[in-house]
């Protein structure tokens, strides 16, 4: 899996992840991929599509929700995980290991749905389609 992580999530969580999973899955966060330029939804999420094959880990609901935003995610064929309020109040160790939990589901999800955009619940295995 290629996984991206946006700004609205510590970079130290994408290179923890990145670090863990090397050799088996991509992991980047916004900032290492882009530097310091902060693109606009609008900029990233078609720039992935290209690339192909990505899957989102974002802290901002406004993508899966907002039409503009989600109609550009489902057009750029993404998979996108958000996480809930609850889960982004977490402390970084408390999410990572939330994230950690779930990640096998996260992988058989980004195979086997595309596009799709997910709400990553504080408890519990499953996602809900958003």
């Amino acid at each position: 899996m290629k996984l991206f992580i946006d700004n609205n999530l510590p970079p130290r969580l994408a290179r923890g992840l990145a670090a863990l999973f090397e050799g088996d899955h991509e992991v980047i966060c916004h900032r290492d991929k882009y530097g310091d330029t902060h693109l606009l939804d609008e900029e990233w999420i078609p720039a992935l599509g290209v690339e192909g094959d990505w899957v989102v880990l974002s802290g901002d609901l406004n993508i899966a929700r907002r039409r503009p935003q989600r109609e550009l995610f489902f057009r750029s064929r993404l998979v996108g995980f958000f996480p809930r309020a609850a889960v982004m109040e977490l402390p970084l160790p408390k999410k990572a290991a939330r994230i950690l939990s779930v990640w096998d589901r996260m992988v058989g999800l980004a195979r086997d749905v595309r596009p799709g955009v997910f709400e990553l619940q504080q408890r519990g295995e499953q996602f809900r389609a958003l």
